[in-house]
């Protein structure tokens, strides 16, 4: 996120990160980058040790399916798959609203355009492993939306969207559409069920340019949170292959994921920030692509 959040102590944070992980941390840095957790630079006597990480808890996590996932990512690091870059114990801990997870600080810079080769070989090593020789048990992949989220949307749209500058923008672009999400909706919960006969393997669950990052020793996967068990287009949706069935179910939970987060953010009170308006511009984009 661009923005901390407003009410969050810093000095509460620097406090519980000392207490969890590194009693020889000494500042906190918030980062701009990401979209969706908060991210925070942990320093030493001026030089970076730790990317922090702040998870909301809720629609996509509780703090068990964080501290499975994270658990998981270490298991896998352990067996030997040099690209995970894994959080340490105690994985996550409450903090504020949310979860609290630390990772070791890497040197590197961001992917710019994906690598198809890289990629692909990443998840090939991912893939092929057997989640009953890790010795601990990963989060399976469950559908995110059921459906009732075209008939909350179509409740909430009947009346104004009067919290912020956005509102009535994007309510009116829901109400263009409220018929496909009706047919996005049915389709992604019948592909749902067909995705329960097909084989599940440990999947990142987001394995794009963003969260990707070429570092001395060659290219790491970051941001475990999302590991789960589950059809491996989970994450050959990134490279455009796989089963054209379970590739479309992807496509629709992501689609389908951002209209229920969005509608909820401009149904309700918001600003004019660069949060807001990043969010905007996603919502208007998944609501018309």
């Amino acid at each position: 996120m661009n923005e901390p959040p407003a009410e969050l102590d810093t000095d509460e944070l620097l406090r519980a990160v000392q207490r969890w992980w590194d009693p020889a941390v000494d500042a906190m840095n918030h980062l701009p980058v990401g979209f969706g957790a908060h991210h925070w630079q942990a320093e030493v006597a001026g030089h970076a040790r730790h990317f922090v990480t702040l998870d909301n808890l809720g629609v996509h996590h509780t703090l068990q399916t964080l501290r499975s996932a994270y658990a998981g990512a270490a298991a896998l690091a352990a067996a030997g798959l040099t690209f995970v870059v894994a959080p340490i114990e105690p994985f996550a801990v409450p903090f504020a609203d949310g979860a609290l997870s630390v990772t070791p600080w890497l040197d590197g810079t961001p992917v710019a355009t994906i690598d198809q080769e890289v990629t692909a070989a990443m998840l090939r090593e991912l893939h092929s492993v057997d989640p009953a020789a890790l010795g601990v048990e990963l989060p399976g992949w469950q559908p995110i939306v059921g459906l009732d989220l075209a008939d909350r949307i179509r409740q909430s749209v009947q009346r104004p969207w009067s919290g912020g500058p956005y509102g009535e923008r994007s309510r009116q672009a829901v109400m263009a559409v409220l018929d496909d999400i009706v047919g996005w909706t049915t389709r992604y919960v019948e592909l749902g069920r067909v995705a329960k006969s097909v084989t599940w393997v440990p999947t990142h669950g987001e394995p794009g340019w963003h969260n990707q990052l070429i570092t001395a020793s060659g290219t790491v996967l970051v941001d475990w949170e999302t590991l789960r068990l589950a059809p491996a287009e989970r994450d050959l949706q990134t490279l455009g292959v796989g089963d054209p069935l379970m590739l479309e179910m992807f496509d629709l939970e992501w689609r389908l994921d951002e209209i229920n987060q969005y509608t909820t953010w401009f149904a309700g009170q918001h600003g004019n920030t660069a949060d807001d308006r990043t969010a905007f511009e996603a919502f208007i984009h998944e609501l018309t692509r």
